[in-house]
């Protein structure tokens, strides 16, 4: 059954556990679809920076670290999209994570963001604020939000 609704999807990810539910999510609405999925990562740029000229070193193995995470994410979704036989392409992005992936929504005509959420409550999700809320909020695109297990 495939749709003319959906034809470009993008599943943001961290890799994490609740995340894969979005995942899994995005690559069942691609297949159904018969869309594309871009399975995107972003490297938060300046979240690290401590800004001492020594620990220069330091943000670029932390960066370094990063792109391997978001490698290993992207690729898993390759994986759970190539078992759907469904098209993937991995995007590695860089800067304010919700502001890259409404961009990158933007630029590349995504029809729908798949997201999830970690269900932070409290102090928890003051301090560390929503990427998916701040994509909802900012984004022109239709979002999709899975919500992930609570943490405690």
């Amino acid at each position: 059954m495939n749709s003319n609704v959906y034809r470009k999807i993008m599943v943001a990810t961290d890799g994490s556990e609740p995340v894969k539910k979005a995942v899994d999510t995005a690559v069942e609405v691609a297949r159904l679809s018969g869309a594309k999925l871009y399975a995107a990562y972003v490297v938060a740029s300046g979240g690290y920076t401590v800004g001492h000229p020594r620990d220069i070193g330091w943000e670029k193995a932390m960066k370094e670290h990063l792109s391997i995470e978001g490698k290993e994410a992207t690729a898993y979704v390759e994986t759970v999209g190539k078992a759907a036989n469904i098209e993937v392409e991995s995007v590695l992005l860089e800067g304010s994570p919700a502001h890259e992936i409404v961009d990158f929504a933007e630029k590349n005509d995504i029809d729908l963001i798949v997201m999830g959420t970690l269900g932070r409550t409290g102090i928890q999700r003051f301090l560390l604020g929503s990427v998916a809320q701040n994509v909802v909020r900012h984004s022109r695109k239709a979002v999709l939000v899975v919500k992930g297990f609570e943490t405690e």
